[in-house]
């Protein structure tokens, strides 16, 4: 049986009061957001905005020597295309399916309509917009100052706030592409963080088994991010509560 799909599955579009959230929902455009897909490209006019429910979509910077790292993502607590709210028509970030599901999405134009129009709206998609903000910001400073081990731990917790299962499939090569970093070097903390018992990793099946002791692994960067979410959206849940269920993967 196939679930059934909502706006409100998105907690972003959730905050709003059921009259704000009518209003838009004739625009509100259910859509398979596939693994790999790609929703926004520097230089590339946006012409929509995506309020995932159950994908979880990877923002990141790529240089033209073909190295990438990510800077933020984007689950059923957000939304992709901020740029449009702040007057630009494009970024300079990519934004790619890294966890296929559903999602809805909105046009420029009556996107645009509704933030002009209503208080409301406008309000939460810019506190949302800062949050974000923080978040890339504060992801510059981890690949600067934190260790690998500190990143990874970071990243997987992260990835799995977002989630709506307890298990994310990826490759050490992708991971590692995500995080700026050697494949070799994503293996080796892998195996520490499993041997320690806090996730379990095989052949690109990952699941957080201990998550409070991934927690003391990961930097202070994820305690800033979250606490700055919590503090700017208070209602919207900071964890997905499929995020602490252990998996089953043998």
């Amino acid at each position: 049986m196939s679930l059934a799909h909502s706006p409100s599955q998105n907690y972003l579009l959730a905050e709003l009061p059921a009259a704000e959230l009518n209003a838009i929902t004739a625009d509100l455009e259910l859509v398979p957001m596939l693994l790999g897909d790609t929703l926004a490209e520097p230089g590339k006019t946006l012409s929509h905005a995506y309020f995932p429910t159950t994908a979880v979509v990877s923002v990141y910077c790529l240089t033209h020597t073909g190295v990438l790292a990510e800077i933020a993502d984007v689950g059923h607590r957000g939304m992709v295309g901020s740029a449009l709210l702040l007057g630009g028509d494009y970024t300079p970030s990519s934004a790619v399916v890294k966890s296929g599901g559903h999602g809805y999405r909105l046009a420029h134009e009556p996107l645009a309509n509704r933030f002009a129009r209503s208080g409301l709206l406008r309000n939460l998609l810019l506190r949302y917009t800062q949050a974000m903000m923080a978040e890339v910001g504060q992801t510059a400073a981890c690949y600067r100052h934190h260790t690998i081990e500190q990143q990874l731990s970071r990243w997987l917790l992260s990835t799995f706030d977002r989630l709506q299962t307890g298990e994310q499939v990826m490759t050490q090569e992708m991971v590692a592409g995500l995080l700026g970093v050697r494949r070799e070097s994503i293996s080796q903390t892998a195996t520490k963080l499993s041997n320690s018992g806090y996730i379990r990793y095989r052949r690109g099946h990952i699941s957080i088994l201990d998550r409070a002791g991934l927690e003391t692994r990961a930097c202070e960067c994820y305690a800033v991010v979250k606490a700055e979410l919590q503090r700017l959206l208070p209602h919207v849940p900071a964890n997905s509560s499929s995020a602490h269920v252990k998996n089953p993967y043998v």
